[in-house]
This record gives C-alpha cells, sequence and structure tokens, in this order.
C-alpha cells in the first residue's frame, strides 16, 4: 500500500484502535501494548519536528493514543494539511538520537504501523467474538 493510502486511512486506524480498546480489548500479553505508546510518540514528533505542529503527550501506556487523538480532533484540518506537507516534502529531514532521518519516511512508517495495529485489533476482536481461547503468554505450559 503506497504511502496516500495509509493517509487516508490514517483517522479510520486509530477509531478502530479505540474502539477495540474501549470495548475491552486486553492488549497486555500482546506487543501493541509497548509499540502503540512508542508509535504514537514518534508520531508526535515526526509532526512536531517536521511539520511545526504542537502535539503534548502526558499520558502512558495505551492511554496515550487517546490523548494524542483528542488533540488531532482538535486541530484535525491543520494536522491533516501538515501530514501533506511532509509526505510531499522529499527532502525534509528531522533529528533523532540516532541522527538525522527524512522525515517522509518517519512519517510513512508511523502511517504503516497505525495500518497494521487496525488490522491486528481487528483479527482479535473477531477472535474475541467468535470465543477463542485468550491467547496467555507462557501458556504452553
Amino acid at each position: 500500500m503506497e504511502a496516500q493510502a495509509y493517509y487516508q486511512q490514517f483517522e479510520r486506524n486509530v477509531r478502530i484502535i479505540l474502539d477495540a480498546l474501549a470495548a475491552g480489548l486486553d492488549l497486555r500479553t500482546t506487543a501493541l501494548e509497548t509499540s502503540l505508546p512508542l508509535e504514537v510518540y514518534v508520531l508526535c514528533e515526526v509532526l512536531n519536528q517536521g511539520a511545526g505542529e504542537d502535539f503534548v503527550l502526558s499520558a502512558s501506556g495505551v492511554a496515550r493514543l487517546a490523548e494524542f487523538q483528542q488533540q488531532f480532533m482538535k486541530h484535525e484540518g491543520q494536522t491533516l494539511a501538515a501530514m501533506q506537507r511532509v509526505l510531499a516534502d522529499k527532502r525534509g529531514t528531522m533529528r533523532t538520537p540516532e541522527g538525522r532521518v527524512l522525515t517522509k519516511e518517519m512519517l510513512i512508517r508511523r502511517l504503516e504501523f497505525f495500518n497494521e495495529a487496525a488490522r491486528q485489533v481487528n483479527v482479535m476482536r473477531t477472535q474475541q467474538s467468535l470465543g477463542s481461547p485468550y491467547p496467555h503468554v507462557g501458556a504452553n505450559k
């Protein structure tokens, strides 16, 4: 899927994840419990550094996504326009602990992550609705 398609699905993907969490989906035994808050943080850094936005996160864990969405919705048009500018800029860079990287690539990776996370959450919700056993870490004993 190309970057434009990920961009177009971004809001929907965030909503899918938040709806699943609100419905009680438990991410504690999945990689999403750790990766989701990290990816939200990196997305905010991309938008803050690469597009001049002003996202400030204080929540921890998966609650960080809901906090991001609240801020995003307040300035939705502005933030979506900023994302479009970043995606159109082929030379913009941002500073990371590892050095300078293309801002566009950082944004594309975040958009891909949210697309994949929404897909995983949908699968997990389907499994839950079908009564599949809850996957426990280390349950193979």
